[in-house]
């Protein structure tokens, strides 16, 4: 997905935008995804924006009235997304940058677990189900209903409802370990955000031609008001990766200084890259 150049000024409007959505009361999770497309597509702006909450809000209205029970909301969601509306995943969809982008999962009813769960999130969220993402390790899903009621979706399956054991399956398939009870907690809004720009990152580093990519999802991660301290590490080094070896450099000392009272050996050999960065300049 090779787009033009953004504009530096439009940029730096939209990651404001983002900053202030972040620091929100209630941050807007479908904003936040759609502002996050603003950054891997230039010709993405406002127009885009609204007619992908348009879209959200259509597909709410297409629920049908007097749904109650966490089993009812996940039928429903599933007819309408699942079956009817085709939303699903398949493995090629973790190759596409566009499976990490709301506004593309929309168009192409293609994404990700956890894009394809913001989906089905906001979707039911209009709707009054009550329904949050739960982020088992390796692979997002969607629950309805409180704790003693949960009922599990797996909307990259196209809505298939997960038994205890289905769950379970999963979490052993990514991590070997069986599923605990604290894996099924609601993921919120800033920590679904975070692991959509961590599975941007990933997808990047693994195409070094795209580290602008790379450097954008690291930007945005740290706008975000929590978010791992080793992110300025990564964002260094890709200054550097990229040319700008002075702002680089500069940024490889701030974290070396971060980091030189408990690991003094780590900050020492930052430091050195932070030398062999301005070196590079000669």
């Amino acid at each position: 997905m090779h787009e033009e150049s953004p504009d530096p000024q439009e940029s730096a409007d939209w990651r404001r935008e983002f900053a202030d959505e972040a620091r929100a009361d209630r941050p807007d999770l479908s904003q936040l995804c759609l502002l996050i497309g603003t950054q891997a597509d230039p010709a993405f702006g406002r127009h885009g924006i609204d007619a992908a909450q348009i879209e959200l809000d259509r597909l709410a209205g297409l629920l049908p009235f007097g749904v109650s029970g966490a089993r009812s909301w996940a039928v429903a969601l599933s007819e309408l997304l699942g079956v009817a509306g085709g939303f699903r995943g398949a493995p090629v969809d973790y190759q596409r940058l566009s499976s990490s982008l709301l506004h593309q999962v929309l168009r192409r009813r293609r994404g990700l677990p956890i894009l394809l769960s913001v989906v089905w999130i906001e979707v039911a969220r209009r709707a009054g189900a009550p329904v949050y993402g739960v982020a088992l390790p390796g692979h997002f899903v969607v629950g309805f209903g409180a704790p003693d009621d949960l009922v599990l979706v797996d909307p990259f399956d196209g809505g298939r409802l997960l038994t205890g054991q289905d769950a379970g399956l999963l979490v052993a398939g990514a991590t070997g370990a069986p599923l605990e009870p604290s894996m099924l907690v609601p993921a919120e809004p800033l920590d679904i955000v975070l692991r959509i720009l961590n599975n941007i990152r990933a997808w990047a580093a693994t195409r070094p031609e795209r580290s602008d990519v790379q450097l954008w999802a690291v930007e945005l991660s740290l706008l975000l008001p929590s978010h791992p301290a080793r992110l300025r590490y990564e964002h260094a080094q890709l200054l550097v990766q990229r040319g700008d070896f002075l702002r680089g450099a500069a940024e490889l000392e701030d974290y070396a200084d971060v980091v030189a009272e408990v690991e003094p050996a780590t900050a020492e050999a930052i430091r050195g890259r932070a030398r062999s960065a301005r070196a590079m300049l000669n």
